[in-house]
């Protein structure tokens, strides 16, 4: 039976409504220490739980990747359901309302279709392949800054655990550069709100120098229908492969890649771009 993703729109919608009720009426609970400075809450757990139970009940034929508990089922369809419940627990831990629950739909490596719900602004964003974004079911437009000092960008968090030193030495290059050129520089701690906000016009850019599926599914292809740029940090197409996640207006692309390129060089470690 061949799948078109589109029309599983309504049941992910349903799913991640699952997760963001949990979120918003919940405490964090326990927090379990998944790393140096890495965590997750009950809720984290509770959430992927619930979206897992009940997607795997709608649609067996798809397998599940979730950031708490990995993958399940293998399915025969060739597509894979790829779910963050909680993209920035640090913030939600702190009484931050900058969390999302962020589920995507995955086939070869590739994004199709991707739901992304911020629970305490109650606002939902989704896409599917060759259908355009809404949020709150209406369209929306990535912004059209044409020059970096026209430009609000965001960054990703800063790496920790294992070899973060090193990560950070682009990192930290790169957030040198970007301060000297754009408008504004932001970190909201949620990849999920760095994407969407790109593509609501809220946001100019963001760039994350790491990329996981749960985090990045959803978020990027809701950037790209709503006709952002979205790259790898060398300037090919983002992919779930990719080692960054580049969103951007496109015509401030461009500038925003040499920058990208000028900190990888700055921090003397020809692998400082990867995860």
């Amino acid at each position: 039976m061949t799948i078109n993703p589109a029309d599983l729109l309504p049941l992910a919608t349903q799913a991640v409504s699952i997760a963001g009720r949990i979120v918003k009426t919940k405490l964090p609970g326990t927090v379990t220490a998944k790393g140096d400075r890495d965590m997750a809450t009950e809720v984290d757990y509770a959430a992927e739980q619930a979206v897992r139970e009940f997607l795997s009940r709608e649609t067996p034929e798809i397998a599940f990747l979730g950031e708490e508990e990995g993958v399940t089922g293998r399915g025969g369809s060739g597509l894979m359901w790829a779910l963050d419940p909680l993209d920035g627990t640090a913030n939600f831990l702190h009484g931050i309302p900058l969390c999302g629950v962020s589920l995507g739909l995955l086939q070869d490596d590739e994004p199709v279709l991707g739901v992304v719900e911020l629970p305490f602004h109650s606002t939902r964003y989704a896409a599917a392949t060759g259908h355009g974004a809404t949020v709150d079911g209406q369209p929306i437009r990535c912004g059209e800054a044409s020059a970096l000092d026209q430009a609000i960008v965001s960054i990703g968090d800063y790496a920790v655990g294992d070899g973060a030193q090193p990560k950070n030495r682009s990192r930290l290059a790169l957030t040198g550069l970007l301060a000297s050129r754009v408008q504004r520089m932001r970190m909201f701690g949620s990849a999920a709100i760095d994407l969407v906000w790109v593509a609501e016009g809220r946001t100019d850019a963001c760039v994350m120098l790491s990329n996981k599926p749960w985090d990045t599914a959803a978020g990027v292809l809701i950037a790209r229908e709503a006709g952002a740029a979205t790259v790898d940090s060398d300037g090919t197409p983002h992919t779930m492969a990719a080692r960054a996640t580049i969103a951007a207006s496109p015509k401030i692309l461009n500038e925003l890649m040499a920058l990208i390129d000028e900190a990888a060089r700055h921090s003397n470690i020809g692998g400082g771009l990867s995860n």
